[in-house]
């Protein structure tokens, strides 16, 4: 039988606040252990929480940017469970009303667009965090997380395929940080993702025993445990067993899920409205001021990027995921820089330097300007490429510029014809074979002769020049 895959996903992003939800504690990320807290995130009794104005701002802006509906009013509800990194024994969330229901988000796969239904958009309380020292048998709890303000994003099961999810994935965190409602770094814990996955028999429009599986603190998990739970279901379905409806974790050592707990329903919270909290009014008008302050989103610019610079849709994919990304790529065209050039050098040399480095694209030393005077010694021809990567690395060592590096280290392109046919000529003489090969059609050949000329030349040669004097040799 053949079965088709739903998915769906829930978000938590930590807001871009300096305090928690509902009291002042510090959200900074590495502070000591249990060092950020105080008798409201503790949970002691007779402590009133406050709300965060902020974190009200950014996730009702988040909720508008995600096109929801939103509510005249929300409230906050208390959601009841026990684990040892809850204090209070209940989390400050919310069910009965929320930010925001019935949004969507937009975005391509594979060259198509793609619309995933948001269900709803609401504020919480995190909790906090257990530790497992290694040695020890026993697990310690820091509680600097707790009362940290996040924003739950909850989709409607409309993805069918990993590959959906991804993307997925990737926009929803575009669109974050074009807002600024959060910072989204996953290795500190301030975008993570929960996948829930189900199969049916095709044609099937009922949802097969919903799977969600939690601890995907990196996309590349999330991935896998999608591809991992849909192989698992298939199997356990097609010999005839039945997929239990329950919450599983990722193991990546093991390269599988396991098993948690069986999957809770919204009455095994026993939601009830939190009595320290008023509803909280959402004006109108305040909305209406949100809307109007919104940048052009990610799929916007995508779109603007390849009609106005005539990009492949992919290099325009890959540069809105950053807005800072995104602004750089700009900035290098309004120097002066052709498109072409501009994407090429900051989709692969930048991108790969942020790597390198461990450093986001706003803290990236080597501004706009200093990278436009490289792109445009490469355009004219007064470097060629390999000598352009090798200046690119030392303008990020040094800081200087790219003109003092290339007359410093002698690299500048040559393209005089006539110096260039005798190094070819040159070629010719000490490869016979390639020569007949070439001349016989096979063009592998070529790339032994060009290497010869490069050498010979220390790298200087100007590729395109060689390439002409090749073929004039070969069809006087």
């Amino acid at each position: 039988m053949t079965y088709e895959t739903v998915i769906g996903m829930e978000v938590h992003a930590q807001l871009l606040t300096d305090s928690k939800l509902f009291c002042a504690c510090s959200v900074a990320f590495g502070g000591a252990e249990n060092s950020q807290t105080c008798p409201i995130c503790l949970g002691h009794p007779g402590v009133l929480p406050v709300l965060n104005q902020k974190a009200f701002d950014l996730a009702l802006r988040a909720a508008i940017a995600l096109d929801c509906k939103i509510s005249p009013q929300m409230s906050f509800d208390r959601k009841n469970y026990y684990y040892p990194d809850l204090p209070k024994n209940y989390q400050i969330s919310q069910e009965h009303q929320t930010l925001g229901t019935d949004g969507h988000l937009d975005f391509e796969v594979a060259g198509q667009l793609r619309r995933i239904r948001i269900h709803n958009v609401h504020l919480e309380e995190d909790a906090g965090r257990l530790l497992h020292p290694e040695g020890l048998d026993h697990s310690l709890v820091d509680l600097n997380r707790a009362g940290t303000p996040l924003l739950e994003i909850v989709t409607q099961p409309d993805m069918s395929s990993v590959e959906e999810a991804d993307a997925y994935m990737q926009a929803l965190r575009a669109l974050l940080l074009y807002i600024e409602v959060s910072d989204c770094r996953m290795e500190q814990g301030s975008l993570r993702f929960e996948a829930s996955i189900s199969l049916r028999p095709e044609g099937e429009t009922a949802l097969g025993s919903r799977v969600e599986v939690k601890n995907l603190n990196s996309m590349r998990f999330v991935r896998k445990a999608i591809g991992y739970e849909i192989g698992r279901q298939a199997d356990l379905l097609s010999s005839g067993g039945r997929v239990e409806m329950e919450t599983r974790l990722w193991d990546d050592a093991g390269d599988r899920s396991q098993r948690m707990r069986s999957k809770e329903k919204a009455h095994d919270y026993r939601y009830f409205p939190e009595p320290d909290l008023p509803p909280f009014p959402i004006p109108a008008e305040r909305v209406k001021e949100i809307r109007a302050s919104l940048p052009e989103l990610p799929l916007a610019r995508m779109q603007r990027f390849r009609r106005e610079h005539g990009i492949s849709a992919y290099d325009a994919g890959v540069l809105v995921t950053d807005p800072a990304l995104a602004s750089y790529f700009e900035e290098l065209i309004g120097i002066g820089v052709s498109p072409k050039g501009a994407s090429n050098w900051t989709t692969n040399e930048v991108l790969s330097a942020l790597k390198e480095e461990g450093v986001a694209m706003k803290d990236f030393s080597l501004r706009a300007p200093a990278l436009a005077e490289l792109i445009r010694l490469v355009e004219s021809g007064a470097l060629n490429v390999p000598r352009a990567r090798e200046t690119f690395l030392e303008m990020r060592k040094t800081g200087s510029s790219a003109a003092t590096i290339v007359e410093e280290k002698g690299l500048s392109q040559v393209s005089g014809r006539d110096e260039i046919q005798g190094l070819v000529e040159k070629a010719f003489v000490a490869l016979p074979r390639a020569v007949d090969d070439l001349r016989r059609g096979k063009e592998k050949a070529r790339g032994a002769l060009v290497g010869f000329v490069m050498r010979e030349s220390k790298g200087k040669a100007n590729p395109a020049v060689v390439n002409q004097i090749i073929d004039s040799l070969l069809h006087p």
